[in-house]
């Protein structure tokens, strides 16, 4: 799968995100940002912010950042910021998630929201996140991972390489994920319309000394 695939895809779907995938990923949307933003005054990290969705749900005393690696959802972004007079939004950047523009240990919490199956390389897009994220920092992810259901899974396999065009991962197990990010998981809870989704909620193990 080519980063140059997902530009394109968010790109076509720029205009219609909104509608078509707003209200399926809502909950897992306020369910996320309710994780990671557990406390006043939180530097706080969105990779694939996309159009925004998620930027309403934050405490208005958090410092929020988001990035994306499609422009045209980005603009979305910054116009709802504007217009929904969003001030705990910081910064909102073109920036691709596996090579984040930041220091080590600059946020105190990281999520990614649907990110982790188009990103060409999860295990790298996984290490940015740890990278950024202060030592014991929370680090949230929901995102579609392989179905334990025989005829789903038949299904995704099959899909996979058509997927992989539009840049989808669409066969993406979660026993893989868990041991190529190297992400300490603490909790997986289904999400979304019928708990086909995950959350996971992940403590960021790296020693203090880092800092």
């Amino acid at each position: 799968m080519d980063l140059q695939d997902t530009i394109r895809t968010y790109r076509l779907f720029s205009g219609s995100y909104d509608v078509v995938f707003g209200p399926v990923f809502h909950p897992g949307r306020k369910a996320a940002v309710r994780v990671a933003n557990d406390r006043p005054g939180q530097r706080i990290l969105e990779v694939g912010v996309g159009t925004g969705l998620s930027l309403p749900y934050f405490r208005p005393n958090s410092r929020v950042t988001g990035i994306d690696i499609s422009e045209e959802m980005l603009d979305k972004a910054k116009h709802r910021a504007r217009r929904q007079k969003l001030d705990h939004v910081e910064g909102l950047h073109v920036m691709d998630a596996e090579h984040l523009e930041f220091a080590d240990n600059s946020f105190d919490a990281v999520l990614a929201l649907y990110v982790a199956s188009v990103v060409p390389n999860p295990a790298q897009f996984a290490a940015e996140m740890r990278r950024v994220c202060i030592p014991g920092g929370t680090i949230v992810l929901v995102n579609h991972f392989t179905s334990d259901n025989l005829l789903l899974r038949f299904i995704e396999k099959r899909l996979a390489r058509v997927a992989r065009h539009i840049g989808f991962h669409a066969d993406f197990p979660l026993d893989a994920f868990r041991r190529d990010s190297g992400l300490s998981i603490r909790e997986v809870r289904p999400s979304n319309l019928f708990g086909y989704w995950r959350l996971l909620r992940c403590v960021n193990e790296k020693p203090a000394s880092s800092l």
